[in-house]
């Protein structure tokens, strides 16, 4: 009895083991592909080393400041409001692809979600937090 069931529970076990091979093969490939260029130009880069070239340079310029400057608050301000839209069309692709299985129950809390977040858009259009001036 315990032979067979140890059997049973590798063979589970195996198959479940098989739906990630094709994961394995996807991460090998994009492993491969991602450090077979590195080591290639380690292998076959020319090493000339000038001053021009390990001097530090900002836009082709020389550095004229510290690079721990303030930056304005309007630039993270931006960047949230992008990562809250961005997540915004995250969360339709799931929806639009379930739309039919949800039926207008779904339909109905994506209209409250999109208000929602349109009205936090016209709040901040108002505020003035779009605006570079």
């Amino acid at each position: 009895m315990g032979a067979v069931l140890s059997v049973t529970i590798k063979t589970i076990y195996l198959d479940m083991l098989e739906n990630y091979v094709p994961i394995l093969i996807f991460l090998a490939i994009a492993i491969v592909i991602g450090v077979v260029p590195l080591i290639a130009g380690l292998i076959l880069g020319k090493r000339v080393p000038e001053a021009a070239k390990d001097s530090p340079y900002e836009c082709g310029f020389e550095a004229f400041d510290d690079s721990r400057m303030r930056f304005d608050v309007r630039y993270y301000l931006v960047a949230i409001l992008f990562i809250i839209f961005d997540l915004e069309i995250a969360f339709l692709f799931p929806w639009a692809v379930a739309l039919r299985d949800i039926g207008v129950p779904g339909l109905l809390a994506m209209a409250v979600f999109l208000g929602v977040l349109i009205i936090g858009f016209i709040y901040e259009w108002k505020k003035g937090a779009l605006n570079w001036d």
